[in-house]
């Protein structure tokens, strides 16, 4: 069977705009619809309905609903006993939302095997996503160590759901223990759910499973209307990764 055609969405088209995820194609697994643009209220309204984007700079924007999903509970966070050790020894700080545009800028730096400037975190995404923590929607996890930021995370917040967009580490474990820190204090929060879009083998071993897309946008009907936690957002130090 032929898969339907990509639906091109004009920057004028209202939020709504989007396809059914249904309608995503296997390969490239989850591609939705291109084109539109990343102002708050469509990059809401996508994230609520299982659909983000990601593209590189020169492309138009990519809209994406894979088939299965990578979903962590926060109960389940898998911690190895040197990850718990590392925790215990201390030496670093844990903070929510005071350092938003430098964990994205962060996250965007080159990563193993990549040149500069070879990033999806482009500015356009940075303004957007800056102005979505401005809105208070967007989070970042941000791990000090001697007054420098060695690692952090960011994503969005809706509801009892946080849709995780990007990690970074300076240190060894860094992101491993932002997002250690974000999975106990969602948990104590009462959230329902992590989204980490696609799977890799580093967030199965923390704890993720993946769900089908169908499961994935029931559990997002259900949760993502419920009372969130208000902005802007605070680490409990006294409730540390168990």
């Amino acid at each position: 069977m032929r898969a339907p055609p990509l639906r091109w969405i004009r920057p004028e088209d209202p939020p709504e705009a989007f396809p059914d995820p249904a309608l995503a194609l296997s390969d490239p697994d989850g591609l939705l619809a291109v084109g539109g643009d990343l102002s708050p209220a469509r990059l809401l309204y996508a994230y609520r309905h299982g659909i983000f984007p990601w593209y590189h700079g020169d492309q138009p924007i990519l809209w994406w609903s894979p088939d299965p999903r990578a979903v962590l509970i926060p109960t389940d966070m898998h911690l190895s006993r040197s990850l718990r050790h590392r925790y215990a020894r201390g030496g670093f700080d844990v903070t929510f939302d005071t350092a938003f545009a430098e964990v994205m800028s962060a996250c965007a730096g080159p990563r193993a095997g990549q040149s500069e400037g070879d990033t999806w975190i482009s500015p356009a995404m940075k303004a957007a996503y800056g102005e979505l923590h401005r809105l208070g929607h967007a989070h970042s996890i941000e791990i000090w160590m001697q007054g420098g930021l060695v690692g952090g995370l960011y994503g969005i917040g809706m509801g009892r759901v946080f849709f995780g967009e990007s990690m970074f580490s300076r240190k060894a474990d860094a992101s491993k223990l932002a997002l250690a820190c974000l999975a106990q204090q969602l948990s104590a929060w009462g959230y329902a759910l992590i989204d980490c879009q696609v799977h890799s083998a580093h967030l199965e071993s923390l704890g993720s499973t993946l769900t089908p897309r169908t499961d994935f946008l029931a559990l997002l009907a259900r949760h993502c209307g419920e009372p969130g936690r208000t902005s802007p957002w605070h680490f409990d130090a006294g409730n540390p990764p168990t």
